[in-house]
């Protein structure tokens, strides 16, 4: 299989088991949700093919930023949020034809709650997920926008060829002209 997007940062393959042992296979369709903002989060899962960008809106002019990307072969959800039904802080939606593993957060719970090791792994989800969120607002705040976007190609080589290039430019801060000015420069600079 091709893997049209990143892998993985971390090996959770108790989670990713769980997943495929009680979960279901579910399709998105580009644009639809997984999530919605403000609705009470319920899922958590394994993207076997596709994408989910997570948006969110700006308080006063309510234009759409992309917070975060889930990819093939990562996890998606609205974690901790779907553990205890609390609001989705974003809307999670597919931005190509999308496949996951799905469970609910009553699956996750259930399980979390069996033993000392699986509790241990929902330690070890939510620091993942801590990591992952302090990385991120670190490189908004150390790395230049061409940084940035080298790192996201290296997180997801892919990603260029399949999402528009307002997406990428709203989960890098930047606007398209800027992004297309740094694409521009990357590709010139291969050469």
């Amino acid at each position: 299989m091709e893997q049209k997007f990143g892998k993985n940062s971390i090996d959770i393959e108790a989670l990713r088991e769980f997943c495929e042992r009680e979960g279901k296979m579910v399709e998105y369709r580009k644009g639809e949700q997984l999530e919605r903002e403000g609705d009470p989060a319920r899922w958590f899962g394994f993207v076997t093919e596709g994408c989910f960008k997570y948006v969110t809106h700006g308080i006063s002019d309510d234009k759409e930023h992309i917070t975060w990307f889930s990819f093939e072969g990562e996890f998606a959800g609205d974690y901790p949020a779907c553990l205890d039904g609390g609001p989705a802080l974003t809307t999670i939606e597919a931005m190509v034809p999308t496949r996951i593993i799905r469970v609910s957060g009553e699956q996750l719970v259930k399980r979390f709650s069996q033993d000392k090791k699986s509790m241990d792994l929902r330690c070890l989800i939510a620091e993942h997920l801590l990591s992952q969120a302090r990385a991120r607002y670190t490189d908004l705040h150390r790395a230049t926008p061409l940084e940035r976007y080298e790192l996201l190609l290296r997180r997801c080589p892919g990603i260029a060829r399949h999402l528009p290039l307002n997406a990428i430019a709203s989960f890098l801060c930047v606007t398209p002209q800027q992004l297309s000015r740094i694409r521009k420069a990357v590709t010139f600079s291969e050469k």
